[in-house]
């Protein structure tokens, strides 16, 4: 990430409810960089230098997601990330320089949600962060399940079951139901349903869509549950 990449249209005022990131890393330059892009993305944000920082900042205050840097001096990031995920709901997105598989395994043991590799795409890490709230949002839901005739998809496993039998999903289409579970019953834009912001993967989520409904519809020629609204994008209608 560099300085002219954190380059943005700064918001006037931003609203009450926008998420509040937990950036901490030991690199103040990035702590920086990443500070003014995020907020100048709408994103309220909160720097740390170290794991001791973090936690005092999280007595204090509520936070939305954590970007934790896996490599800093004392308590490294997935010690951290460790104790966090088991005592916090809060999603944690490791930015690491790191490569190793046993290493990412292990982050995906302590309960990380995402990784970013560094030196990263900053428009790559946006999408990452939108989908790890949208996922979040989906959890927090009213219900851990919700019903399509006789399919029945639990939003925290992600799994979709007919019965007593398990249908496999992709992680994209278990993306989507947990979109769709977070809003049933309201029109959701191709544009929030699409993985990035190109017009491409827009076009690219009617596939996917279809796809989709080949698993949850006993037609998916004549859809009853996940239906299209003409000018707006998807729908989910839930029993």
């Amino acid at each position: 990430m560099t300085d002219s990449s954190a380059a943005a249209t700064k918001p006037a005022v931003l609203p009450d409810d926008a998420p509040h990131i937990l950036v901490v890393d030991d690199d103040q330059r990035i702590r920086d960089l990443l500070a003014r892009y995020l907020f100048n993305n709408g994103y309220r944000v909160t720097t740390a230098g170290d794991a001791s920082a973090a936690r005092a900042s999280m007595r204090g205050l509520a936070f939305d997601l954590v970007l934790l840097d896996w490599m800093m001096p004392g308590e490294t990031g997935i010690s951290l990330a460790r104790d966090l995920t088991s005592q916090r709901d809060i999603p944690v997105c490791m930015l690491t320089a790191r490569t190793d598989p046993d290493e990412r395994v292990a982050g995906l043991e302590a309960g990380v949600e995402d990784y970013i590799h560094k030196p990263f795409d900053p428009r790559e890490l946006l999408l990452r962060i939108r989908n790890i709230l949208r996922r979040g949002t989906a959890v927090q839901g009213s219900c851990e399940e919700i019903r399509m005739g006789a399919f029945q998809f639990h939003i925290t496993r992600g799994e979709l079951r007919r019965g007593d039998e398990a249908i496999r999903l992709t992680e994209r289409e278990r993306e989507l139901l947990r979109q769709f579970a977070s809003k049933p019953g309201q029109p959701i834009p191709r544009h929030e349903l699409s993985s990035d912001d190109s017009t491409g993967s827009e076009r690219a989520i009617d596939v996917q869509i279809n796809r989709l409904r080949r698993k949850i519809e006993t037609d998916p020629s004549n859809p009853v549950y996940l239906q299209t609204v003409r000018g707006k994008g998807y729908i989910l209608y839930v029993d």
